[in-house]
């Protein structure tokens, strides 16, 4: 019997990779404003930026001052400054969940469901997702990887998230977009899985049987006949 469901938050419950893309789009065009004199077009500043941002990791707190160097440019706190407000100004004023969200999780909590979040990343960044989408509240607990030291695929993180909201693993279902990162980890965990297809990770194909989830679905509103079909069982 299901009791609980779970969700991974980036490109799972709000676009991420699109709001990534424009928001470091939108960085570049402002340094260029702010007067970065360059050879390179944007395009070609962009895919620098993107390089910078694999290398270093999401989570580097100075991507632009990575970038200017990388390009031979002086990393001038005006420019640096410029990217900065351009990059947050893009991210708060479109950092909204998928439009199904907000209904499927109310459903969900009336439908007497624990609700939980299991999440890689910081803290205190995963948690201003959350809140600036409006949809914190509905969650019973939210496991962060910095606060546990575990990342997915790792089954302990999904296995503590399943403590937590006081069920067994196999009396959940985890919903995330990743195949190599969500499903891989909660399939280990003896979670019920369900593949959101959306983000950039929505063409990628399984590479073993750990992979494959048990349920797929486009939009978060159709998780709710996943839980129809699974109350049959």
């Amino acid at each position: 019997m299901i009791k609980a469901v779970l969700f991974d938050v980036d490109d799972t419950l709000y676009p991420s990779s699109k709001l990534a893309e424009e928001a470091r789009r939108n960085a570049i065009r402002a340094m260029i404003e702010a007067g970065l004199e360059t050879d390179l077009s944007e395009e070609d500043l962009y895919r620098e930026l993107q390089e910078v941002v694999k290398e270093y990791g999401s989570n580097h707190p100075r991507h632009f001052d990575l970038l200017l160097r990388r390009i031979g440019a002086d990393p001038e706190p005006k420019l640096v400054a410029a990217a900065v407000v351009a990059y947050h100004d893009t991210k708060f004023a479109y950092l909204k969940p998928y439009p199904d969200v907000v209904p499927t999780l109310m459903r969900l909590r009336e439908m007497g469901f624990k609700l939980g979040a299991v999440t890689s990343g910081l803290a205190v960044k995963q948690w201003e997702k959350l809140i600036r989408l409006g949809i914190h509240h509905f969650f019973h607990e939210v496991v962060i990887s910095e606060e546990i030291g575990v990342e997915k695929p790792n089954p302990k993180i999904f296995i503590e998230a399943a403590r937590r909201l006081g069920v067994k693993p196999e009396e959940a279902v985890y919903v995330g977009d990743r195949l190599d990162k969500d499903i891989k980890g909660a399939n280990r965990a003896g979670m019920v899985t369900v593949r959101i297809r959306r983000g950039k990770y929505r063409d990628m194909e399984p590479e073993s049987d750990d992979d494959v989830p048990d349920f797929e679905i486009d939009r978060p509103r159709e998780l709710l006949d996943v839980i129809r079909e699974l109350a049959k069982d």
